[in-house]
């Protein structure tokens, strides 16, 4: 039957009325559904904020975390006078551990601020806070050698630090970036530096310098350096000065918020092999002007024998570069899926569920959670190109949610209980000021996660109930004090076989932390020094297999923020009482491999010798921590 027009018309105009008083219905009752509460970090949301929440275990070992810093002889101090509400005097700065003397001892060199960007020139020459070196005595205790060393008129703006041979004479040469001009000291051998930042080419480029990252990227035994550049940084106009946004329920001055700037390029120094360095970040494609960094990480991800590079950018992309073994890279960053658009600070390299492949953490921004990037390599396996791709399991592993209340920095990967487990610290510190007072800062505590996940790979076996657990808070009252942390570094300072690190904090002393009860399970600690390759043995791979149970560490992976890790690799075995296997991948593609190496040792691995050697630096013997 055919409607008329009429009837035709009646019937839409119903079907349009009904319709209308619907979406009417569904619009008032929307309107008077309780709304939900809006999410302020800090704030306790149900359902969101407690539904990850997890229970440390009873099987928890019970390490705790001791701080030493006046005990150990470090007097130090970063930044001095008031804070002027400006960018750079709230970044900084880092710390690097670093054997200069080559007696075996790590010892630790601190980049500093002198104090707020208003000083005068005889201000800054009058300042306290000056960049230090302090010597490793060997029985818990430092001595400060700065003046010795050379370094005496390192006042500025440091931020970052990291040691490497870049001439392979067997002596770690220091190279500190800045707000201002990054400088390059030579080891002269009797413990002094020379300045050689006109003479090595790589000075007279001022900027706003962060992280600094030493590796061979092209393979000729030359370390190479890998310089971050964060904005470009101006003293505030007029129109800029007062002027403020409001992020989450805060105020934050316009100078503050990197956004306010245009990033600044990233520069790659290529070592000539004579002294000197060539930058060539864009002839190599790894400049990034489009991101503002604060760090990155020399690695071989993806298992071919070339180091690629990933960077962790603020408030832009990630970027991420395939090394493709002829001096030039290919950005990786999207079909990676390891690069997003968050705020990025710190980055930790590592493999933490022992399956073989290096993974990612990395810290970032208030409410934006950090995150662990799981390399899928070895699911990929048998299955044709080396593609890289990774997934973010921070929340699945617990430490997703468990973050989103803090403002990560530096970051680390270390085996806290020396179980064969890779557990994660984090130095965390705001960048919100306090309303009481503007001159200072916002404190936050660090946080500690023990990885509770078994031997085997979480990966392969669908998951786990285990993953990390937050312990900062029954790991001593040090750690979890509340400080405006940065910089993080790991080493064992004291050479009980138990990792240590520091922790940096702006406009205040920094944080040694002893390591107390990790070395009750045993541990192998080894220095490798490469002959064909560079002296460091930056970039190659040691395997450690006990108990059935393979480890792997890269040398000189791990760039925190602004800091440096001691250039060498510890393991922990557990209950073994031997690493059943050693086994060396030197940069240059040969391999050495040691059988039935007895634990709580002290090794040095020489490329190309056929045995191992004790190494130096502690008392032979050393009993504390011993079960």
């Amino acid at each position: 039957m055919i409607l008329s027009g009429n009837r035709r018309r009646r019937r839409i105009m119903v079907t349009l009325a009904l319709a209308m008083i619907f979406l009417a219905g569904v619009v008032a009752v929307l309107a008077l559904r309780p709304r939900p509460k809006e999410y302020i970090p800090g704030d306790k949301v149900q359902g969101l904020t407690e539904s990850l929440a997890r229970e440390i275990p009873s099987d928890y070992p019970g390490i705790t975390f001791e701080n030493v810093t006046q005990a150990s002889g470090i007097r130090f101090r970063h930044f001095w006078g008031a804070r002027t509400s400006q960018l750079p005097e709230d970044m900084g700065s880092g710390a690097a551990w670093g054997d200069y003397d080559g007696d075996g001892r790590p010892d630790l060199f601190l980049p500093n601020e002198a104090g707020p960007l208003t000083l005068s020139r005889n201000e800054l020459a009058k300042s306290p806070a000056r960049c230090a070196l302090y010597h490793n005595n060997g029985d818990g205790t430092f001595t400060e050698v700065t003046d010795q060393a050379g370094l005496g008129n390192l006042r500025g703006w440091y931020m970052g630090a990291a040691w490497g041979d870049y001439d392979n004479d067997g002596r770690p040469d220091l190279f500190v970036s800045a707000y201002g001009t990054n400088r390059l000291f030579h080891n002269d051998g009797n413990g002094h530096f020379t300045d050689v930042t006109a003479k090595a080419h790589v000075g007279g480029i001022p900027g706003f310098w962060t992280g600094v990252s030493w590796g061979d990227y092209d393979r000729d035994g030359y370390l190479d350096v890998y310089v971050c550049g964060y904005v470009k940084y101006h003293n505030p106009r007029p129109e800029e000065v007062g002027a403020r946004s409001k992020q989450f329920d805060s105020d934050v001055p316009f100078t503050l918020n990197p956004s306010s700037y245009p990033p600044e390029r990233n520069l790659l120094y290529h070592n000539n092999g004579n002294g000197t360095f060539t930058e060539v970040a864009a002839r190599a494609g790894v400049e990034d002007r489009a991101g503002r960094s604060l760090a990155a990480a020399w690695c071989d991800f993806d298992g071919d024998g070339w180091p690629d590079l990933y960077v962790n950018n603020d408030v832009s992309m990630h970027a991420f570069y395939r090394n493709l073994g002829n001096g030039k890279f290919q950005d990786i960053g999207t079909s990676s899926w390891a690069c997003d658009y968050r705020g990025g600070m710190g980055i930790a390299i590592g493999d933490w569920d022992n399956n073989g492949d290096m993974d990612m953490f990395l810290t970032h921004w208030i409410a934006q959670e950090n995150a662990l990037y799981h390399n899928m390599l070895h699911q990929r396996k048998g299955k044709g190109a080396r593609q890289l791709h990774f997934i973010d399991i921070s929340d699945q592993v617990g430490l997703g949610q468990s973050t989103l209340d803090y403002i990560g920095f530096g970051t680390a990967f270390l085996d806290i209980d020396n179980d064969g487990r890779l557990d994660l610290a984090i130095a965390n510190g705001s960048t919100f000021e306090q309303e009481a007072n503007h001159t200072l800062l916002v404190p936050m505590k660090n946080q500690l996660f023990w990885n509770g996940c078994g031997q085997s790979a979480y990966m392969e076996h669908g998951g786990s109930d285990r993953g990390f657990f937050e312990v900062e808070d029954v790991a001593g009252a040090a750690l979890a004090q509340p400080n405006v942390g940065r910089g993080l570094a790991v080493a064992d300072f004291d050479g009980d076989g138990a990792p240590d690190m520091i922790i940096t904090r702006n406009g205040g002393p920094p944080l040694l932390l002893r390591n107390v009860g990790g070395a009750r399970n045993n541990w192998l600690w080894v220095r490798l020094q490469g002959t064909r390759c560079n002296r460091d043995a930056v970039g190659a791979k040691v395997w450690v297999t006990a108990g059935g149970t393979q480890q792997m560490r890269v040398i000189g992976s791990e760039p925190s923020y602004l800091s440096q890790d001691e250039l060498a690799a510890l393991f922990g075995l557990g209950r073994n009482t031997e690493a059943e296997k050693v086994q060396v991948w030197w940069p240059d593609g040969t391999t050495q491999s040691f059988a039935h190496v007895r634990a709580r040792q002290r090794i040095r691995i020489v490329e190309g010798r056929a045995t191992w050697s004790l190494d130096s630096g502690f008392p032979a013997g050393r009993k504390e921590g011993h079960p």
